[in-house]
């Protein structure tokens, strides 16, 4: 099937469209029923009348944008109609929920005559905490989006004129900083004269760039003042009139540092190309076809082109979606009045310096593992970048502030702990964690230092103030890996090939000379990073350690098992996930160590579990499961957590609700607790969950996650005397981050 076919079958999967509306609040008894609507509805309704304001504290209003078009220049298609341009604004609808997580209605409205669109946009205030306006044809969306920001008290967007203004506005910022040279002083040509081009040459001027440095074309050529006077063109376009001679687009490039085409796709040829200044800035953004080719502007030229187009099949695409959800989460986070010049300035200016940071793994691999690194070919972040959101939103509230727009204050840190919170719980569990260890940063050795991943981490680990890495490998690799990827940071590296090991050699001798280990062999195991590593922590040079990027799990963790050994309190070590779904948290134990574990194992791993979960700042309710509900099925199976749940309820020293043994149904379902096993100790349903062996761990984590959509964190390891987490191989950078947090809270002392 081509594209179209695929397309159609996509749109028209059951439900059809892309958008359906769901309930936020129990609906499941009268009880609810009646708050939801009659009588209940009555109170919020009331609170409201006597304070309009209240509607942000009563209703869905502050979340919720109207997208609105009466499909009078639709992307691509043209002038097809309010009717067939749903599916285009449905899109727009699922793009603010994807990436901001903003609830939207798409109204199409038949209308042509910018008055009606204005009285009735205009009427739908109460609804919306804003109206992104949405491929209306120019000049008619100029006086419907200067009209309605005057006439409603909520934002008002039109994303045709000011989302490509914005995005590409970031990759100019970035482009003049690459290229080294002064926005003030380029010289910039337009082709095209619409929405999208006039908006887009205002924004740049708002940025820095000189209004009489720029020149905009048109289908009849160079929009001069001598045309102005004659009519010939609109009062918008008027406002780029220039003095002068007038010419053609090939005219008004020759010698220009920058083209900005926003017209139809082929119009610009090689030459054309060639005769621009030197290291020229080409953002040809038609689509689907740009004014000239990626691979033709680039051959055309032996210097340096910084290229952008609209295209997702080519660098440094200029894509709205790095725009709109973000500013109006911001927006709408400070119930702001309006969308304002300094809010959509700080949007550029966030954008661009979130292109000059390192790329997360997972945004690499999303663009199939293409370099992604600050330079000509990467002027501006991909849409799929979560840090988008926590950067955007919180610049544009702060403009929103500071411009006296917003009526709501909010903290820059907290505000940026609940966007985080938003693309998931396990970013909320982790920014407890990660807060923490910043509180108190600690010395963390990170065993495999030379990879390029854990130089990655370090970098951040440092920049965020979360730990002090100190890194253990190849200084030489260090740095070129630091060099190559432009981290501006001179970490601690500890080289295996040049420092001094003998104390640590001998320290190894010392704690295995009874295992039969001699020194000979202390002195060239010393060199293995996983011993080195866990020789520093055991005295005291580090206060915890990572390892296992690169190695197995076991042989990663026979190391430190050796040297740092277990914790005085505690015989076995155990293997632990966080698994975090949309609305709650669980810790599933043992998943990684202990294979066949008796009563006594299951009952240190709880406790060692639920001491883990409040470090994450959640109260434990431990289940320990089975097969067999409260004595359902007597064997040896059966017993050992049964009797390791005995044990831990009669301990006066266990301060948390813990029972079992159970199904793990019943473990998680309230309904089953309350009702058929009320005698239960648990009066919630359990949030950690201690299973009979590692086999059936590993096996239901790892279930959870894929089918169950669970996110996992870990494993984390506990039991251990001193902090040390073991990675899985193949671990991404945010993996490391997170675990090494972890680490540092554990060296704290888990407070």
């Amino acid at each position: 099937m081509g594209l179209d076919e695929d397309s159609l079958a996509y749109h028209r999967r059951a439900p059809p469209g892309k958008l359906e509306m769901s309930t936020t609040k129990p609906t499941n008894t009268q009880r609810d029923l009646s708050l939801a609507y009659s009588p209940g509805v009555a109170a919020p309704c009331n609170e409201i009348a006597e304070d309009a304001g209240r509607a942000f504290t009563y209703t869905a209003k502050g979340n919720m944008v109207g997208v609105v078009s009466n499909g009078s220049a639709v992307l691509g298609l043209g002038d097809i109609g309010a009717q067939a341009s749903k599916p285009v604004m449905e899109g727009k609808g699922v793009l603010f929920k994807r990436f901001a997580d903003i609830d939207v209605f798409d109204i199409e409205l038949d209308q042509a005559d910018p008055e009606a669109i204005i009285t009735s946009v205009a009427a739908m205030e109460p609804t919306f905490g804003g109206i992104n306006l949405e491929d209306i044809a120019a000049p008619e969306c100029f006086e419907i989006e200067s009209t309605l920001r005057e006439r409603m008290d909520i934002p008002v967007f039109h994303d045709d004129q000011h989302g490509t203004a914005i995005i590409s506005g970031a990759a100019l910022l970035n482009a003049v900083d690459i290229a080294d040279k002064d926005l003030s002083e380029l010289e910039i040509v337009f082709s095209g004269a619409g929405a999208s081009a006039i908006a887009t040459a205002r924004f740049y001027v708002h940025l820095g760039a000189d209004r009489d440095n720029v020149t905009m074309c048109d289908s009849s050529g160079i929009i001069t003042e001598r045309r102005a006077e004659a009519d010939d063109v609109n009062d918008y376009k008027e406002e780029f009139a220039r003095p002068g001679p007038e010419g053609d687009l090939a005219d008004a490039m020759d010698g220009a540092d920058v083209f900005v085409g926003l017209s139809v796709g082929g119009i610009v040829g090689e030459e054309m190309v060639r005769s621009l200044a030197a290291d020229p800035i080409i953002f040809a953004m038609a689509n689907p076809d740009p004014e000239i080719g990626y691979e033709a502007a680039k051959a055309a030229r032996e210097d340096t082109v910084i290229m952008a187009t609209g295209r997702s099949d080519y660098p440094n695409q200029v894509n709205n979606v790095l725009g709109f959800p973000f500013i109006f989460r911001g927006a709408l986070d400070v119930r702001a009045t309006e969308i304002n010049e300094a809010m959509k300035v700080a949007a550029a200016e966030a954008l661009a310096d979130l292109a000059r940071r390192d790329v997360p793994d997972a945004v690499v691999k999303a663009y199939g593992d293409q370099p992604l690194q600050y330079g000509p070919e990467y002027i501006i972040p991909k849409p799929l970048d979560p840090r988008v959101l926590f950067e955007v939103a919180p610049a544009v509230a702060e403009a929103a502030m500071d411009s006296g727009c917003a009526r709501t204050a909010l903290d820059r840190d907290p505000y940026v702990e609940r966007l985080e919170a938003r693309l998931g719980k396990s970013r909320e569990m982790m920014r407890v964690v990660l807060n923490k260890a910043k509180s108190d940063p600690k010395r963390l050795v990170l065993a495999e230092g030379d990879d390029e991943k854990m130089v990655r981490a370090a970098h951040q680990l440092t920049e965020q103030g979360i730990a002090e890495p100190v890194l253990v490998g190849d200084r030489a690799e260090v740095r070129a890996h630091a060099d190559r990827l432009g981290l501006d940071f001179e970490p601690e590296v500890v080289d295996p090939g040049s420092a001094t090991l003998a104390p640590y050699a001998e320290r190894l001798h010392e704690l295995r000379k009874r295992q039969g280990l001699t020194r000979r062999e202390a002195e060239d195991l010393i060199e293995d990073g996983n011993y080195l590593g866990s020789v520093m922590v055991e005295m005291g040079d580090a206060d915890a350690m990572l390892t296992g990027l690169m190695h197995h799990y076991p042989s990663a963790l026979r190391p430190p098992l050796q040297i740092v050994g277990t914790a005085d309190d505690a015989e076995y070590a155990a293997g632990v996930y966080m698994l975090t779904f949309r609305n709650s948290v669980v810790f599933v134990a043992d998943a990684t160590v202990n294979q066949a574990p008796d009563a006594e194992v299951l009952e240190e791993v709880t406790r060692q579990t639920a001491d883990l979960a409040r470090r994450f700042n959640v109260e434990p309710r431990a289940a320990l499961l089975s097969y067999s509900d409260f004595g359902s099925v007597d064997n040896e199976g059966t017993r050992k957590p049964r009797r390791a749940a005995d044990r831990l309820r009669a301990d006066p020293d266990v301060d948390f609700p813990v029972d079992g043994e159970m199904q793990a149904d019943t473990a998680v379902v309230e309904d089953m607790l309350a009702g058929t096993y009320g005698f239960s100790a648990l009066d919630e349903p359990a949030n950690v969950l201690v299973f009979p062996n590692l086999e059936a761990g590993n096996i239901a984590y790892k279930l959870l996650q894929r089918l169950g959509g669970a996110e996992a964190i870990g494993p984390m390891l506990v039991g251990m005397d001193k902090p040390v987490h073991v990675l899985q191989r193949g671990d991404e950078v945010k993996d490391i981050v997170n675990l090494a947090g972890v680490a540092v809270v554990d060296a704290q002392g888990g407070t």
